[in-house]
């Protein structure tokens, strides 16, 4: 899967992409938890880059319920039950606070 324009960084290689949940627009938040305002919301069928993840509100999705946010970008985090990562714990490392 090409990144867009074809464009890859070694820093933006070395992270991640999951799947998110088939069928789900998932909402984007400010911070890790169900509190924080929506900020933007991704289309279907999307992949996510997960940089961090962090404790937050509990979530029961596809893939679950927990309470791991993961950041996807600066200042925006999807929880981890629409993420389909292969695990119910930590898969990348925690975000500083």
């Amino acid at each position: 899967e090409k990144a867009a324009d074809g464009a890859v960084t070694m820093a933006a290689a070395a992270v991640p992409y999951y799947p998110v949940a088939p069928g789900v627009r998932l909402n984007v938040r400010s911070g890790p938890g169900t509190s924080y305002p929506i900020i933007k919301v991704l289309s279907e069928g999307i992949r996510v880059a997960i940089y961090c993840q962090t404790p937050g509100t509990l979530v029961t999705g596809p893939y679950g319920t927990t309470n791991i946010w993961d950041s996807i970008a600066s200042g925006e985090y999807v929880s981890d039950a629409y993420v389909r990562t292969g695990s119910d714990g930590y898969v990348r490392p925690r975000c500083s606070s």
